[in-house]
């Protein structure tokens, strides 16, 4: 029996064999691709940017994948991005923010005014071409202690309209998706990833060997300060929860990995989780090395095992061999190198490679390693769905 995507992502995370491998796109939900194909679109029209995404993949008949992110978080959202919650004032956290034009960036500097002292960000917007925008803290606002415990105390928390509002948000995407596909979230980041926002990451990488008390301070704060958030965003109409882990990537090695940061991510993975939702965890670089390692997090699901020899180093077929049953592999044809500025040929075997080494074992999806770039041909892009869905029955 013919299944609908919706049933083929679901039987593929209950661990059972589906029809088929699942074929999914993944593009951003701002910018790059959809900007590509929809340049009329305000890049600040997140719905209609969003129902763009899932046009174009049902379109090119492949099992949707919706990944909302922009416009969908509202306050978190910059959270997520980078720094601290400065879209809102109350009486213990007074923000004042000002923005000045450097080129095509945006710089939004905040000053904070706790009862204990200031902090400060800055936010920098980058318009790298019309409609897309490049998002990053770039003055990073805790230098301490003494900063992440005012943190700690006064950064604002959740407003209580939070939960209702995310679900009002996704309503309509599932509504778009039907049985076609899934819905997926961007949910807070691993606490890893969480503190780097916070922090300048030559500290992030060397604080947990130099002042073990601080590093675990950051995480607990990097935990808590996204509780209420990671629970409200298992809301109505999500399938499941992207949670960002490529700070600590391969490079930090296993042993590293698992004595300094995996009880910390897995404590996140498990609340993602904790409503039955399932959680992918995306580490979208060096990898090879954390496969393994993963088997500890508990989580649904490991993404996108991007390829070597530019995006990472992963290798598909060793991943599926070491990995098993437990967790899902999603990835992972080089979007750049192959479908971006590769011959259609260059698609052709790179995706029926991925797809030949992957699904031996039915724990497999496979998609685009990262979200699609500006500037890739559209045939570039049905070649890779042709060639997937002609090498994906089981």
């Amino acid at each position: 029996m013919t299944m609908t995507g919706r049933q083929r992502f679901a039987a593929v995370f209950r661990g059972e064999q589906p029809d088929r491998v699942p074929v999914t796109l993944f593009i951003q939900d701002q910018g790059h691709f959809v900007n590509q194909l929809h340049p009329e679109i305000d890049p600040w029209d997140w719905q209609a940017l969003q129902l763009a995404t899932i046009e174009v993949q049902r379109d090119l008949g492949v099992d949707i994948m919706a990944r909302l992110l922009f416009g969908t978080l509202d306050e978190f959202q910059w959270m997520l991005l980078g720094g601290l919650d400065v879209s809102r004032s109350t009486d213990d956290w007074q923000v004042e923010t000002t923005a000045r034009i450097e080129g095509r960036t945006t710089v939004r500097t905040s000053v904070i005014h706790t009862p204990e002292g200031e902090l400060r960000q800055e936010y920098s917007i980058d318009e790298i071409r019309p409609g897309t925008l490049m998002y990053a803290c770039t003055e990073k606002p805790v230098h301490g202690r003494e900063e992440l415990e005012l943190v700690a105390a006064y950064e604002p928390r959740m407003l209580p309209d939070y939960p209702a509002r995310l679900a009002a948000r996704v309503s309509p995407i599932r509504e778009a998706v039907g049985d076609d596909g899934w819905v997926g979230l961007w949910a807070p980041h691993g606490p890893f990833n969480m503190a780097s926002l916070l922090i300048t990451e030559d500290v992030l990488y060397s604080v947990f060997i130099e002042d073990p008390p601080y590093y675990q301070r950051l995480m607990e704060v990097s935990l808590e300060r996204t509780r209420e958030y990671m629970r409200a965003c298992d809301a109505p109409g999500v399938d499941i929860l992207f949670v960002g882990g490529n700070v600590p990537g391969g490079f930090i090695g296993r042993p590293n990995y698992e004595r300094y940061v995996l009880e910390w991510e897995r404590r996140q993975i498990a609340l993602a989780q904790a409503g039955g939702t399932p959680a992918v965890y995306h580490n979208c670089g060096q990898i090879r090395s954390l496969v393994e390692a993963y088997k500890g997090l508990g989580v649904a699901a490991v993404e996108p095992f991007s390829p070597p020899p530019k995006l990472g180093d992963a290798d598909l077929a060793e991943a599926v061999r070491l990995v098993g049953d437990d967790y899902v592999i999603i990835g992972g044809v080089d979007q750049v190198d192959v479908i971006q500025r590769g011959t259609l040929d260059e698609v052709r075997r790179a995706t029926e490679a991925a797809m030949l080494a992957g699904k031996p074992g039915g724990h497999f999806v496979l998609q685009n390693a990262d979200f699609l770039e500006y500037g890739t041909p559209m045939e570039n892009v049905a070649a890779f769905v042709e060639t997937a869905r002609q090498h994906a029955a089981y």
